[in-house]
């Protein structure tokens, strides 16, 4: 018996359909998928094994492990497979043809995509993912229903700050606490990202001087971590009064995820850290009240530059010096890192269903870091916000 929430088939069969329409923009006869995000978008199911999609006809899904479990998860069609090896010939008796064959250039292993060469010798590889992720990144009912209810969890979470902290106790302490209240709301305990050594914790609190400290991850913020083999996060240090408390949230509910930040602090904020948590939130005033669908990701970053050169914080905004990023929002999805990407000269315009954060932050070195980050629905008319928290600074 299972709570499991799995994908109803009409959604399915819809993502099926929308890959084969762009397969036959590009010419390309038949769609390889092994990426275990991309395999659970377009089949339900993250059990191992290969996704082929023909332009044309019906989607099979080869699986090497657990058949039962993905049969029982995905409207499509199921074939057990011993190996990778055993695939042409199962692929020839389901009549899977082309030569013109595309792939997750992005994100496949070298040492496989060189195994399935010498597999199929005929196919000429091409490259699918920007497809993959267009598609993925305009979101159905379905999905943002999942997506406000990770965002729950993100509420009930914060919500519970005020009374858990206390000074003195460690960010990793608080951390533990925060991430077991997620898990008994039914968070799936990971966030996922798509691309070579891109890993996140699901949980960053950082007090101080902590969430000044670079790492490499490709965020504004990384926290000193509890130990070098992971580098980021929250660590063993106290989190003491008058110091800024960024506790950055991400919270996920049958794959899909979310990605919240607010600014705590037990006493009083230093005038420049308070002079910047006001200038977040004209930033976040001025996201929220923009038009939404049409606009210009790579506007809206330029305008928000704009706001911290003129308040004097450009060197602060995102980071400073080598830690400062590129943009101020992400989209989200199944995964963290999703389009769309609010980062200079982005002309992919919203679209209605896509869903995102925006995280206007300030780091100020071996002092601490403040900022917001909310999520966001585009809609025809405007943004929705996906939780309910509130925005401001929470004074303990």
């Amino acid at each position: 018996m299972t709570t499991h929430e799995v994908t109803p088939s009409g959604e399915i069969n819809r993502r099926i359909r929308g890959l084969q329409e762009e397969m036959v923009k590009k010419e390309i006869d038949l769609a390889f998928v092994i990426q275990n995000v991309d395999l659970f978008y377009f089949s339900g199911s993250i059990q191992r094994g290969y996704l082929l999609v023909p332009s044309d006809g019906n989607a099979v899904f080869f699986v090497e492990k657990s058949y039962e479990r993905a049969a029982g998860e995905t409207p499509l069609k199921c074939i057990q497979t011993a190996s990778l090896k055993a695939l042409p010939g199962l692929v020839n008796e389901q009549g899977l043809r082309g030569t013109r064959v595309g792939f997750e250039f992005d994100v496949i292993p070298v040492a496989l995509f060189n195994r399935i060469k010498t597999f199929f010798k005929e196919w000429e590889m091409v490259d699918l993912s920007p497809e993959i992720k267009k598609i993925r990144s305009i979101k159905s009912e379905f999905e943002i229903s999942q997506i406000k209810k990770a965002g729950q969890i993100v509420t009930h979470v914060f919500s519970e700050v005020r009374n858990h902290l206390r000074q003195g106790m460690t960010e990793a302490e608080l951390d533990g606490i925060l991430a077991s209240l997620g898990r008994t709301m039914g968070h799936q305990g990971l966030l996922r990202m798509r691309g070579l050594n891109q890993e996140m914790m699901n949980l960053h609190v950082l007090s101080g001087e902590s969430a000044s400290t670079m790492s490499h991850c490709d965020t504004p913020l990384g926290g000193y971590g509890t130990n070098p083999a992971i580098g980021q996060g929250s660590s063993m240090k106290k989190i003491l009064a008058d110091q800024p408390i960024v506790i950055d949230y991400g919270a996920g509910y049958n794959g899909y995820v979310t990605d919240e930040t607010r600014t705590f602090v037990i006493g009083r904020l230093k005038s420049h850290f308070e002079k910047a948590c006001q200038v977040a939130l004209r930033m976040l005033a001025e996201m929220e009240s923009s038009p939404g669908a049409g606009e210009l990701p790579g506007h809206i970053y330029e305008r928000m530059q704009q706001i911290a050169e003129r308040e004097g914080l450009a060197s602060n905004f995102m980071g400073y010096g080598q830690g400062q990023v590129s943009f101020v929002g992400h989209g989200l999805g199944l995964e963290i890192n999703e389009w769309p990407i609010f980062r200079r000269g982005e002309k992919k315009p919203l679209v209605p269903g896509m869903v995102f954060a925006f995280e206007p932050k300030f780091v100020f070195p071996n002092e601490g870091a403040v900022g917001i980050e909310l999520d966001f629905i585009v809609r025809e008319k405007g943004l929705e916000r996906v939780t309910e928290f509130p925005k401001d600074v929470v004074y303990l």
